[in-house]
């Protein structure tokens, strides 16, 4: 069958809720599991979710006209719900009977993860679903604000159950899953040398760093630099925070204009040559629309794979 998978929002102004999570950092993952998973199996996907639109009218048209060009089989809008911090469970919408059809057992395989069933829905309302010319369901998959549902929560079951549902199987050899730098717990100095090289942090003869694990002057200067970027005291010595903002940087966390990022863009105004204050704001945008162009990049202000990948592989 061929797909149309669409990872909701991730299209600014086009973005998701936020809560104990973001909806577009959730969307994301769970969608591009999805893909790699149906294609796994022998389907065709194409991708449904736009680089960049002036809109959110145009960021959902545009789904849409991709999922029609390509005339695929069925349509598939992956989101996450937000509401009191109360409310939890999966919800699936649809607006055809064949929809339904198609809505029902995706339903059914993510209650088996523990999650309250709040049933097939009608989704008339939904521009996405009403402008598709196939059968079309949009999942709600949880709510992104409640402490029960993101304790329930696991990006690898969410998107195999979502792959089952839709096609009664999912790879026989599991796709591994996206490595999460945030929770790595390895803090030897080899691996602090190596993350160091990697975010581009040199010593103080602005030479890389010899990844022996041996900790020297050299390493304690570089670590020193990285602490004067992230705005903590500039001791050389790798403690727990030097450690976190480290590993929430590796994360790659999608970043974008007005976001309070503190360590995270820290690290970016030190890349792009900037004042450091921590906050995305206009120059930092401009800073970063300019090296996206020079990398030859969708010059969109936000700082999403792609960008990571040419900032730090």
């Amino acid at each position: 069958m061929k797909f149309g998978i669409d990872s909701g929002h991730n299209c600014p102004p086009d973005t998701g809720a936020r809560g104990i999570k973001i909806e577009d950092n959730l969307t994301l993952d769970v969608g591009n599991r999805v893909i790699t998973k149906l294609r796994a199996l022998g389907h065709e996907v194409v991708v449904c979710k736009p680089s960049s639109a002036s809109t959110v009218r145009e960021s959902l048209s545009k789904r849409c006209a991709t999922a029609n060009a390509s005339r695929v089989d069925v349509y598939v809008s992956i989101h996450f719900n937000s509401f009191n911090g109360q409310a939890n469970g999966t919800e699936v919408f649809a607006t055809s009977d064949t929809g339904r059809k198609i809505a029902k057992p995706v339903l059914d395989e993510i209650i088996k993860l523990g999650f309250f069933n709040r049933g097939v829905k009608s989704g008339s309302h939904l521009f996405v679903l009403k402008n598709t010319d196939m059968p079309a369901i949009l999942v709600e998959c949880c709510f992104l604000d409640s402490a029960k549902d993101m304790n329930l929560f696991n990006p690898e079951a969410m998107a195999n159950a979502i792959v089952k549902g839709l096609t009664g199987k999912v790879p026989s050899n599991p796709v591994p899953p996206v490595p999460d730098e945030e929770e790595n717990v390895d803090d030897t100095i080899k691996r602090l040398q190596q993350a160091l090289n990697r975010l581009k942090i040199t010593d103080a003869n602005g030479k890389t760093l010899v990844e022996d694990g041996i900790t020297g002057a050299n390493t304690k200067s570089a670590t020193q630099k990285f602490q004067n970027i992230i705005g903590v005291q500039p001791t050389g010595i790798p403690d727990k925070t030097t450690w976190n903002a480290i590993n929430v940087i590796l994360a790659k966390r999608i970043i974008r204009l007005n976001h309070a990022g503190g360590e995270v863009v820290r690290y970016l105004q030190y890349r792009m040559g900037i004042e450091i204050d921590g906050v995305y704001g206009p120059q930092t945008e401009a800073a970063i629309k300019n090296f996206q162009r020079q990398n030859g990049l969708d010059a969109d202000g936000i700082v999403g794979p792609a960008s990571w990948q040419k900032l730090i592989g």
